[in-house]
């Protein structure tokens, strides 16, 4: 019997690092661009992200880089290690995809290259995906989640028309992550602050509710994202169309093992 074609993915888009800025102490930006760009096919979805894509050191890969090929011909431990990551701004006449990625040390991957990425450096992503955007038809928004889900947030604010009701609550370490947010909304932005028991699911509870439709977007870490998933839904009746809500991490758990739980738990619910 002849052997099956192997199916081939779609190759990864090829960046090159353009420039970086600290943003905060703990939060890197990563503008990239170059002549892949033009592969780049965006959305129009203010959480939209990709899978930034890290090569295992040694490893050889095929050309043009292909994810399913290198799962469909290399050994499990050399594939590469995915990440995802929201774009937080896309500016196609200057070719310039942009990404903010947490730096806690030497913890985990992503952070850690950011932290010594240089201009010129590859950055090798698939995607993009996502799901949410700010709709015409809420009366008011309500945005929450931690560092994770800042860009998210803070391209969603950028989005929103101008008076439209808002209310936004964000988790970081302490005052000096916070960030200078542009909205044209009539928003309300409330800090927290890890290292002061900031408690988003808290927060969240203490927001004014108002009346008409609201649209909401909680993402983060996965314990006050189940806490708020059942607030929103059951005590508060948000319609579940117009609720984005999932775990991006889990304390005590890397990425990979994260997933692995997130995959259990939908099979569970199936």
């Amino acid at each position: 019997m002849a052997e099956a074609p192997r199916r081939s993915g779609r190759p990864a888009v090829k960046l090159r690092v353009l420039r970086t800025e600290r943003l905060t102490p703990h939060m890197i930006r990563i503008v990239a661009g170059g002549e892949g760009i033009a592969d780049f096919r965006p959305n129009a979805f203010t959480d939209a992200y990709v899978k930034v894509l890290f090569k295992v050191p040694g490893v050889e890969y095929p050309e043009p880089f292909d994810v399913q090929e290198c799962r469909a011909t290399l050994p499990r431990e050399h594939w590469p290690r995915m990440r995802s990551y929201t774009v937080r701004a896309f500016d196609p006449q200057a070719g310039e995809l942009t990404f903010d990625f947490v730096h806690h040390g030497d913890e985990g991957i992503a952070g850690p290259w950011a932290a010594a990425a240089r201009v010129g450096d590859e950055l090798l992503l698939s995607g993009p995906g996502g799901a949410y955007a700010p709709g015409g038809e809420a009366d008011w928004h309500l945005l929450a989640g931690d560092e994770s889900a800042l860009p998210a947030i803070a391209a969603s604010l950028e989005a929103l028309p101008a008076g439209v009701p808002a209310h936004a609550v964000i988790l970081v370490e302490n005052a000096a992550e916070e960030q200078s947010l542009v909205t044209k909304a009539d928003a309300q932005i409330t800090w927290l602050h890890r290292s002061a028991g900031g408690d988003v699911a808290e927060a969240v509870r203490a927001v004014p509710w108002r009346d008409g439709v609201v649209q909401a977007f909680v993402h983060g870490e996965a314990g006050f994202v189940r806490d708020l998933r059942r607030y929103l839904l059951d005590e508060r009746g948000v319609r579940r169309e117009l609720l984005s809500i999932s775990g991006y991490w889990r304390v005590g758990k890397d990425d990979e093992a994260w997933r692995e739980e997130k995959a259990a738990e939908r099979a569970r619910e199936k």
